[in-house]
């Protein structure tokens, strides 16, 4: 394993790259790693890094925004198959209907999804910075897509604003439910729940804690509690455990993305010795869906 570290740092050094990974892959990816965050993060570190190449480590969809931004950089996706199944949860058409049928609407796309979404839509937004990107938009009707999860979550703080919902979830956060929740605080009495606005609904109103993956780091990183309950992609423990090494952390068992997990060393290897495989773009498509994710980082400042 050493070695096999010692000869991806060496391969990125010469090939003047540089290793993105999100909170959800294996630790020891997350470890190799020169930047490891949530989905907004790592969207802005993509765009400020120097590096000709990027190495993504998370799911396509990750990759092609990478690419959207970095359209002079090559962005090396280390596992072409890890797909995130939210991210494909949306209909075009339904876009085109929404159009039509609402006046002064903001069409608001969460960052999990593909650049075939991105560049039909107004703004993208991630967990972290949804509700500001929200409340700054001047239209009154929201069509939220994909997750219908973080948009009821955003729409119950924002109840001035009408809106309208995708079908879309997260297979791993929508099947937690309230008792789930009820009954890890049996086991663990006493201990606060933070929970992924991908959530259902009914869970995050009942949680301690609602926010991204890098708001709950934080959250349980700054509380003086040394026991918490974690509704979230397991992966997430490695940093938690990083950052917090005397603190306890329960995840609902449920909690765990295959796609995310697929990734391994070998994989970032290969890819790097064999320049592939590469997220890539029809110019056209990644223009559109540049003018969605430049919106999210200039709303989101």
């Amino acid at each position: 394993m050493k070695k096999l570290t010692e000869e991806i740092k060496t391969m990125a050094r010469e090939q003047d790259a540089v290793i993105l990974a999100h909170y959800y892959v294996d630790g020891e990816v997350q470890d190799i790693a020169d930047y490891v965050g949530d989905s907004f993060f790592l969207a802005k570190k993509a765009k400020e890094v120097q590096n000709r190449t990027i190495v993504f480590c998370g799911v396509t969809f990750m990759g092609e925004s990478a690419c959207i931004l970095n359209p002079d950089k090559t962005v090396l996706i280390p596992d072409a198959d890890a797909v995130c199944p939210m991210a494909l949860m949306v209909e075009r058409e339904k876009i085109a209907e929404m159009r039509e049928k609402y006046d002064d609407l903001a069409v608001v796309c969460y960052i999990n999804s593909m650049a075939a979404t991105k560049e039909l839509v107004d703004v993208c937004v991630t967990s972290s910075n949804a509700l500001k990107i929200v409340k700054n938009l001047p239209q009154k009707n929201i069509y939220f897509i994909p997750d219908k999860n973080l948009g009821s979550w955003i729409a119950e703080q924002v109840p001035e604003k009408n809106f309208i919902l995708g079908d879309g979830y997260c297979h791993v956060h929508d099947c937690i439910t309230p008792e789930d929740i009820e009954e890890y605080r049996s086991k663990y009495p006493g201990c606060k729940v933070l929970v992924h606005p991908e959530c259902p609904l009914a869970v995050s109103k009942i949680a301690d804690y609602v926010g991204s993956t890098s708001g709950i780091i934080d959250y349980a990183t700054e509380s003086p509690d040394r026991e918490f309950i974690v509704g979230t992609e397991a992966g997430v423990l490695h940093e938690l455990k990083r950052k917090n090494p005397d603190k306890e952390f329960h995840f609902i068992e449920k909690s765990a993305c295959e796609d995310m997990h697929r990734m391994t060393l070998e994989d970032v290897a290969a890819c790097l010795r064999e320049n592939s495989p590469k997220a890539e773009l029809d110019e056209g498509v990644r223009q559109r869906a540049e003018a969605s994710l430049d919106r999210m980082l200039e709303l989101a400042k």
